[in-house]
């Protein structure tokens, strides 16, 4: 439809919805009935004259839903199930990636658009971007990410990045069907997650480790009592009793900051069963590490390319944490803490897969925590290793046979 037109009808929505004090976040079927009597209106004085009529009713109202109630242009790539990833790096040039390759769009917004649909996005997790907080994370309503960096961070323009929540696996069976997984593997990872093994999951950017994180904690038996801690809110652990915390930036004073470490610090406080951390980066490690050593079973991710180099992370995150803490310490707690390492990778074709499952015995060689492949893929599948994870005990109270389990290599 014509621009002129729309941008009239998009200004009488807009009026109309500051005059009835709408909340167009809110108040969805209220705004809708609205901008069906706005184009009523509309296709009445054009039938009388003097305004053009509308060529496709239909369009219009999609396209002013879009702009009061949803993310303007954004909006079409938000509902589009094959859209993974959205990013903004100039208003001229905005991308899109399907099946783990990017596109150029051919979206052209302005800078103007930029900024308002930043601004829309942020309100209703409360959080700001601005001079003196350049950096925003967020969770838009329906578990998208958003990220966004501004000048003079930026060269000259808004940086945005929108990560798309997209539910494609509940559990396990669901990676198993999409190839993910081999069953063999997803039996034992739920057996393993029953008994109380602590699992740290490991792979780079959009490997799926959050998605992974999800299935395994869906695996946790009903009765447990979890409590998450997250930067921004991402996990969906859909069980009875769950307490989700996550961080929160400071405020214009540069008080009030709550960093992930406090959060791991507070959860030992609410009488957790089991505990699960989105993303270890930092100091927090420590807390984490010494409250899974205290036989307070968890979960956690972390950024690594591979098993080995997530285990080598997790022996120098801690040492952040102040110079009092030291390796001779960390090594073996990590040793005796971790269980297992699931690491999972986004192949060239676009699929995710699990690339091996290890365990850590407890064992330290020269300041070098011993790992056993559990797992390993060849030639393209992912088949059974050597090695035994620790604790077999918890295996049989559970009530898994773990030789039978696991079968022989």
């Amino acid at each position: 439809m014509q621009g002129p037109a729309l941008q009239l009808l998009e200004d009488d929505v807009r009026e109309l919805i500051r005059r009835r004090r709408l909340d167009p976040a809110r108040d969805e079927v209220e705004v809708r009935s609205l901008i069906g009597e706005v184009l009523d209106d509309y296709d009445d004085r054009a039938l009388i004259g003097g305004l053009v009529p509308l060529t496709d009713r239909g369009e219009a109202q999609r396209l002013l839903v879009e702009a009061v109630a949803g993310f303007g242009p954004l909006q079409a790539y938000l509902d589009d199930p094959t859209v993974e990833e959205i990013w903004i790096n100039e208003p001229s040039k905005v991308f899109v990636a399907r099946h783990g390759r990017s596109e150029l769009t051919p979206t052209f917004l302005t800078e103007q658009q930029v900024h308002d649909l930043v601004e829309r996005m942020l309100r209703s997790s409360g959080r700001r971007v601005d001079l003196s907080s350049p950096f925003v994370d967020a969770a838009l309503p329906d578990g998208s990410r958003l990220h966004v960096t501004i000048p003079d961070i930026t060269r000259r323009h808004w940086a945005v990045n929108i990560r798309k929540f997209v539910v494609a696996a509940d559990d396990l069976s669901d990676l198993v069907r999409l190839g993910s997984l081999t069953e063999h593997a997803a039996r034992f990872l739920e057996a393993a997650v029953v008994a109380g093994l602590n699992v740290l999951v490991a792979g780079g950017t959009q490997a799926g480790k959050t998605t992974l994180l999800n299935c395994l904690a869906a695996a946790i038996p009903p009765h447990e009592r979890v409590v998450t801690c997250e930067e921004v809110f991402e996990l969906k652990v859909n069980l009875r009793d769950v307490a989700s915390m996550q961080c929160r930036q400071p405020s214009l004073e540069g008080t009030g900051e709550i960093p992930l470490r406090r959060l791991v610090k507070e959860a030992l406080r609410m009488r957790p069963g089991r505990i699960i951390v989105g993303e270890v980066r930092q100091e927090e490690s420590l807390d984490l590490l010494i409250a899974l050593n205290s036989g307070l079973p968890g979960m956690a991710t972390v950024h690594a390319n591979s098993a080995r180099e997530a285990v080598t992370k997790m022996c120098t995150l801690p040492l952040l944490a102040g110079p009092n803490v030291s390796s001779s310490f960390v090594v073996p707690t990590v040793a005796a803490s971790v269980d297992l390492v699931v690491h999972l990778g986004l192949e060239p074709d676009g699929q995710r897969r699990v690339r091996e499952i290890v365990a850590l015995p407890g064992r330290v060689e020269g300041e070098v925590v011993e790992i056993a492949d559990l797992f390993v893929r060849r030639d393209g599948r992912l088949v059974r290793a050597e090695g035994y994870p620790p604790h077999e005990e918890r295996f049989v109270r559970a009530g898994y046979d773990l030789r039978a389990l696991l079968g022989s290599a």
